[in-house]
């Protein structure tokens, strides 16, 4: 296959500093790099930089991402954008982060 889909992984943790808390896997069909962001606020600004640096062309959200929050991504590129579903997100105390981040 010679068209490589080029994705990106966010996923929201206390303190995460996106610069250093990256990290790619590359397979024949797939790029797919995953970034950890402290909020909502920072994860419009990595996917933005992500989408026109580095020529990612789909996003995939964590489960900390309530409703609101994939909506914040998904209005910041124009590039297709899923998620993962939690109704609670255990790494984020067992709440959405739209309650965290709203």
């Amino acid at each position: 296959m010679s068209d490589i889909l080029k994705a990106a992984f966010i996923f929201v943790a206390p303190n995460a500093d996106p610069s250093s808390h990256r990290n790619w896997v590359r397979t024949e069909a797939v790029e797919l790099l995953a970034v950890a962001v402290k909020d909502y606020a920072q994860a419009e600004t990595v996917a933005r930089e992500l989408v026109e640096k580095d020529g990612i062309k789909a996003i995939e959200l964590c489960g900390g991402f309530g409703t609101a929050g994939t909506a914040r991504i998904a209005a910041a590129v124009n590039v297709p954008v899923g998620v993962v579903r939690f109704d609670v997100h255990p790494g984020l105390g067992n709440v959405s982060g739209d309650t965290l981040f709203g």
